[in-house]
């Protein structure tokens, strides 16, 4: 059983009730829905569809919706800028008349405050490298330091520079409302920058009723070095390769990225990590040996996640992108893994609790830890300690916590009732396990969950053994 998650965003290449079916079939746990190109009546058509489908064929799949966040663009071109090194490139804002050659509009206000001369800026990808060289009120010159062809509305990277627009965007709130408004599971944050923003986002899906998790995308130097706060912060950690290769030297993301991992199980957060793990296979059925090897990497160093972009939502192979990473994958992890769990704080007395249950688990032969969870929190604790051997099978009663445990290392939800009789509820998850071929006669079962003495609720591991 595959203990690491795919996320699979969604486009034009996966958008057919036949696809998302194969997805699923091959292996897909999370659905990613870009708002930085989703419409609102395309999510309204496909979320229901989802929906359907996770129930016809039985598994939870999660919805993550992935905001734009206050993205720097340049402007509308009527014919593209070709640069070579030495030209003199005008940004200007507000709509300023240009005084060069070679100009563009920038859409955010502030840029000309924000930017000193002497900064470096990165335009489309970093293929685009600019270095400031004076500004004035309205407008800024820069030099271009590569050759390359500007096109219309070009995203912009700033390495180092804080930029002073809002964490969420009137475009994100209305983004936002629909997610709430169609139940998804988790709302990613892009560009965040602080822990106030991620309040800020928490507060917004409050005031929806949304039940959402959060998630803060890493896509920043800022974020990087404030990364502790944006793990007590978040909900969960994506490790946004994409612009974070941009805006930090490329040699460091390695290091970022495992350090970002390692924190992550340490202080008991789910990490996802994205962005061109088969970027080839956007127009090539097979990928390459770099990067078969970059996915290894990340479920070695087990993060909970991998994610797929453009590879699913529009490249010529989707299925077979996800075929590739349950292959990889399932195939890494029983090499073993890094270790880094080992470092996990235990800071409570459940989280002690089910630590024990962990160390039974991993002692015995064909084990599987079974928790029985409302909120979601003790199988949480579970997965951030990846057990060794057995697979954690959580049992809720509740549709979105069914859904977000997807997410999670070694997680497999079930969803069903709980009653007032303890043994009636362990019976009922052990006719589940038998049913779905997940357990065999003979198998152990570390099984932790609440039990009642007198007006106490105390938790407890029990040890049983499968008939």
């Amino acid at each position: 059983m595959r203990k690491t998650k795919i996320i699979c965003t969604l486009g034009p290449a996966t958008e057919k009730t036949q696809v998302l079916r194969q997805l699923i079939q091959k292996g897909a746990d999370v659905f990613r829905l870009n708002m930085s190109h989703a419409s609102h009546e395309w999510v309204r058509d496909i979320v229901p569809r989802i929906r359907a489908l996770a129930r016809e064929m039985g598994r939870p799949i999660a919805l993550l919706l992935d905001t734009q966040g206050p993205a720097i663009r340049t402007g509308d071109l009527k014919e593209n800028l070709h640069l070579k090194p030495g030209d003199i490139l005008e940004l200007t804002v507000r709509g300023a008349r240009k005084k060069e050659r070679y100009s563009t509009d920038v859409n955010y206000d502030g840029f000309v405050d924000d930017v000193s001369v002497g900064n470096m800026i990165l335009i489309d990808n970093g293929l685009i490298r600019l270095l400031v060289l004076g500004k004035g009120k309205n407008r800024m010159r820069c030099k271009a330091l590569t050759r390359a062809t500007l096109g219309s509305r070009r995203h912009i990277n700033l390495p180092g520079v804080h930029v002073n627009l809002p964490p969420l965007t009137k475009k994100d709130l209305a983004d936002i409302s629909l997610g709430a408004e169609l139940g998804v599971d988790f709302v990613a944050l892009s560009f965040v920058r602080k822990k106030s923003d991620l309040e800020e986002l928490r507060r917004a899906l409050v005031k929806r009723k949304s039940k959402a998790l959060t998630i803060a995308k890493i896509e920043d130097q800022l974020a990087v070095r404030a990364i502790g706060d944006m793990i007590e912060g978040a909900d969960a950690i994506m490790i946004a390769r994409g612009d974070l290769g941009i805006e930090c030297p490329m040699e460091e993301l390695p290091i970022i990225q495992r350090r970002i991992v390692k924190s992550c199980l340490r202080l008991g957060k789910p990490v996802i990590v994205a962005t061109q793990m088969l970027e080839s296979m956007i127009t090539n059925r097979l990928p390459t040996r770099a990067e078969i090897t970059d996915v290894a990497n990340a479920v070695f160093e087990q993060a909970d996640a991998i994610m797929l972009s453009g590879e699913t939502s529009v490249g010529r192979y989707p299925v077979e992108c996800v075929e590739v990473l349950n292959r990889v994958a399932t195939r890494i992890e029983r090499s073993g893994g890094a270790g880094y769990a080992k470092d996990a704080l235990l800071e409570d007395v459940r989280q002690k609790t089910v630590a024990s249950a962990v160390v039974l688990a991993n002692s015995l032969q064909d084990s599987k830890l079974i928790v029985f969870t409302l909120h979601g929190r003790m199988a949480r604790y579970a997965s951030n300690l990846r057990p060794q051997r057995a697979p954690i099978f959580a049992f809720t009663p509740s549709e979105e916590v069914y859904r977000q445990l997807t997410l999670y290392w070694g997680t497999f939800p079930a969803r069903i009732d709980f009653t007032g009789d303890p043994d009636e509820t362990i019976a009922s998850a052990e006719r589940f396990l038998r049913k779905n071929k997940s357990a065999a006669p003979g198998n152990h079962m570390v099984i932790v969950s609440d039990v009642r003495m007198g007006r106490a609720l105390i938790d407890s591991i029990q040890l049983r053994v499968l008939k």
